[in-house]
């Protein structure tokens, strides 16, 4: 009889939340997975959740361009914590700005929506003077 391991999606999560950091691209912007965690030249993120994806879709005209919220871990030096990230509006950290810049794959009209395993985001951290 074969039996099977049931890992709870927290479990799961903080499994692979384990992996090492990846830094930025040449591009100055640093890309993460749900539970994978981005080094932003200073802080440190994990998305965890997508909360909210209401861009438009590609090849379409929309009113509003549309957002995404996310719920994401934010590692400084002094600590972490979990707060709401939404593009285009920056989240104050470690003296400086850091922001949801990207995200992938691009929302397609007619298709079926985006299972959170497939999402990509982009961060950039902007120091403050």
């Amino acid at each position: 009889m074969k039996t099977a391991l049931a890992l709870t999606p927290i479990a799961f999560l903080a499994g692979l939340s384990a992996c090492a950091s990846i830094p930025p691209d040449s591009d100055g912007i640093a890309r993460a997975g749900i539970a994978q965690t981005a080094y932003v030249n200073g802080p440190k993120v994990t998305p965890l959740a997508v909360m909210e994806d209401s861009r438009c879709p590609v090849r379409t005209q929309c009113v509003w361009a549309g957002q995404v919220r996310i719920l994401a871990r934010i590692e400084t030096g002094a600590g972490s914590q979990t707060t709401e990230m939404t593009s285009g509006k920056p989240v104050w950290v470690m003296n400086g700005l850091l922001e949801l810049v990207e995200t992938r794959p691009d929302r397609v009209a007619g298709a079926p929506p985006i299972a959170s395993t497939d999402y990509t985001f982009g961060f950039r951290f902007t120091p403050g003077t």
